[in-house]
């Protein structure tokens, strides 16, 4: 099934669930997506759709905001007029939703913000986790393998970064870079944006390839960038002088860990979808008037590399 009919079918299953709950009001669940492009936001879809199908007192509908933040804020504002009973909100960029989700907090609506972070906590809860630290043990990693190679750490690396100013790009930059910078024999040779987006990565690497001559490290935000950069290396008979270092860690044949265990990922980190948690507190905030969330929810990371894949395989693969 292509990602376009499955979410057809998801958002239709989850629209069909309106002549269910007899006896009791119909409760209305809205997802605003960033985008269903990428792989990991497919991921997050099909996971709530599921997870909220065992609540057949709630209507599910997901928004695909295609990577723009004036359709993302206009989808939200739709939203706002249907009057939801709970609003999840994983925003394209930070700047650009946090006041329409302040307005969305205004007219009394429970705001969930999913996985990005925006400028001002307009949201009644946070679900996500520490970029920052993830950007650290990439950079721990990359540190590691350089002085491994080279008896201590030196080399050349290349970033590919994700959408600029989305807090994940920010953050897992800061955290390599924090650790990578204590080592000034390790030269950050080219970064490059991408978008998150495997075939942008592609020609970015493609074009550092040409004006680089010798690359020890691709450090991608997001797996499918990384992916992206071998495959040009690849192109090029590159791939064996570089590895390539990817984040989100996603179970399934083209996810990250099935790259790591083929050999195409050196390794990757698993940013956790954070909808298992969401999906938790929205349904006590949908059926339990006392229930009061936490502002702020931080989940756990777990680095892959060849030596734990096939175990982390089998656990993140549905």
């Amino acid at each position: 099934m292509t990602r376009r009919s499955w979410f057809a079918a998801a958002l239709a299953g989850a629209l069909g669930t309106s002549s269910c709950g007899r006896g009791t009001r119909q409760k209305f669940a809205a997802f605003s997506q960033a985008n269903n492009a990428e792989p990991y936001r497919a991921a997050q879809n099909a996971l709530m759709a599921k997870l909220f199908a065992q609540y057949p007192d709630v209507r599910l509908v997901i928004s695909d905001a295609q990577q723009d933040n004036s359709k993302q804020v206009a989808q939200v504002e739709t939203f706002i007029r249907q009057k939801p009973d709970l609003l999840i909100v994983a925003p394209n960029e930070r700047a650009a939703l946090t006041a329409v989700m302040g307005q969305a907090v205004s007219a009394g609506i429970p705001v969930v913000c999913l996985e990005r972070d925006i400028l001002q906590p307009n949201y009644t809860t946070y679900v996500h986790s520490d970029n920052v630290a993830i950007g650290r043990l990439a950079g721990k990693f990359i540190v590691d393998h350089l002085a491994k190679k080279y008896g201590h750490p030196k080399g050349s690396v290349v970033a590919m970064r994700g959408l600029l100013g989305v807090e994940g790009e920010i953050n897992r930059e800061r955290g390599a870079k924090e650790v990578l910078d204590q080592h000034p024999e390790i030269k950050m040779v080219a970064d490059a944006v991408a978008d998150w987006i495997q075939a942008k990565a592609y020609d970015r690497m493609t074009e550092i390839l040409r004006a680089q001559p010798k690359i020890d490290v691709v450090y991608g935000h997001n797996d499918p960038m990384a992916v992206g950069a071998y495959l040009a290396a690849r192109e090029l008979g590159r791939e064996k002088e570089t590895i390539f270092v990817g984040v989100d860690g996603l179970g399934g044949p083209a996810g990250g860990i099935r790259k790591v265990m083929d050999g195409v990922l050196a390794a990757t980190f698993v940013y956790p979808l954070c909808v298992d948690k969401a999906v938790e507190i929205g349904d006590r905030i949908l059926h339990d008037p006392g229930f009061h969330p936490e502002k702020d929810y931080v989940l756990d990371s777990i680095m892959v590399t060849p030596e734990n894949a096939a175990a982390m395989y089998q656990k993140f693969t549905v």
